[in-house]
């Protein structure tokens, strides 16, 4: 993996980048679509690469629990398992274990816990996270971190940092493929103090890219920038930027601003199975009745393939009657939505008008109707990865 600086704006932290791997390479800010257990709920691999996607995330702790990155590995690795031809990331799925598993014990060690599938027990350490993504063969692997649940003590996140740090480490020394990245995860909560120190110690360690991991997990959005404001600038200017699992369209604007050039999240798809469709104008919540007799497409600004083709009112009747094409159309059409995002985004870069692009988004927001939003925006945050 090779990754370089092409542009970096003059009023904001905001870059224009190449991330180039074997499987092709991607201009950042991009946005990575989530196929928690392969694919994009719904789609199919050609569809994400019409959409102009050229990257995307796939879950290391679901992939191991089913089918297993033993099966994964004899079939020829994620690439020609999933028939996705592009480049991809995993998770190693420390976040997962932590929210999802059932009585997680950590230790130095490693995590020991029982699968939210069947209750049987696992025991993952940075060796055996780097074994099954090695064994799934992606572009890009995330090393083993410790997450921990917000609110948290002091010495509580402490002592996460510390272990994500000597994980990172051991994930480092484990490393048998020389054809696959590995990015750190900086980790620290919401206490700036920790969030420089968990920087600082893994970029002592020397990774290929950085991430910075448990955030949009409950904290306000002014939190979150803060801690993005701490973090980014401890990290090489000449190394990738991943902010883990935020994906709302002003959490991609924000993030650009302060440095960040991967995202990724469920948001697009999520979304979209439950009726709630991106438009330059805000959101439309398509199951509402507002819409039973509506003719226009979802968004008149939008040349989505859904946009030009059906109606409001039938992507509402499909939506009511639970018809499957109904999520099917609705995540395309969201997934158009965030690629043309990004790639304003990083037009307005090139062009240097990132702020006045920003702010514009904000002013054609100010007066949609978000009162009926009806997507638990909680739990999403909570179950980042999880699609």
């Amino acid at each position: 993996m090779n990754f370089s600086v092409l542009q970096e704006d003059r009023k904001t932290s905001a870059r224009l980048g190449r991330l180039s791997t074997a499987h092709g390479a991607i201009d950042t800010p991009a946005f990575m679509p989530v196929g928690t257990l392969g694919p994009v709920k719904g789609i199919d691999p050609a569809d994400l690469e019409q959409l102009g996607f050229g990257l995307m995330l796939n879950n290391a702790y679901h992939l191991y629990l089913r089918p297993g990155h033993k099966i994964i590995a004899e079939m020829g690795g994620l690439h020609r398992f999933t028939g996705w031809p592009g480049a991809i990331l995993t998770d190693s799925g420390g976040f997962q274990i932590f929210s999802l598993a059932k009585l997680c014990k950590v230790s130095d060690e490693g995590v020991s816990f029982q699968s939210h599938l069947d209750g049987s027990t696992h025991f993952i350490s940075p060796e055996t996270a780097i074994e099954i993504e090695e064994a799934l063969g992606a572009d890009i692997m995330m090393a083993f971190d410790h997450c921990v649940a917000l609110p948290a003590e002091k010495e509580v996140v402490r002592d996460a940092v510390r272990r994500t740090t000597l994980w990172a480490k051991r994930c480092q020394d484990s490393r048998r493929r020389t054809d696959q990245a590995l990015f750190g995860i900086v980790q620290g909560g919401l206490d700036a103090e920790l969030r420089v120190t968990s920087a600082r110690d893994l970029v002592g360690l020397g990774f290929e890219g950085y991430a910075v991991g448990g955030l949009s997990v409950g904290e306000s959005k002014a939190e979150m920038h803060a801690m993005l404001d701490v973090t980014v600038p401890e990290l090489p200017t000449a190394k990738p930027r991943y902010l883990m699992g935020v994906g709302m369209p002003e959490d991609l604007i924000e993030g650009v601003a302060r440095g960040i050039d991967l995202f990724d999240c469920v948001v697009p798809s999520r979304h979209g199975r439950t009726g709630s469709l991106f438009t330059s104008f805000g959101r439309v919540v398509i199951k509402q009745a507002r819409y039973i007799r509506d003719e226009q497409p979802i968004d008149p600004a939008c040349g989505c393939p859904v946009c030009a083709r059906y109606s409001r009112a039938y992507l509402h009747h499909l939506y009511q009657v639970k018809e499957m094409l109904s999520s099917r159309l609705n995540t395309i059409h969201n997934l158009w939505y965030f690629a043309e995002l990004m790639g304003q985004i990083r037009s307005a870069i090139a062009q240097g008008t990132l702020q006045s692009f920003r702010d514009e988004f904000y002013r054609s927001r100010a007066a949609s109707d978000v009162s009926a939003i009806d997507v638990a925006e909680a739990d999403i945050h909570r179950h980042a990865r999880l699609d």
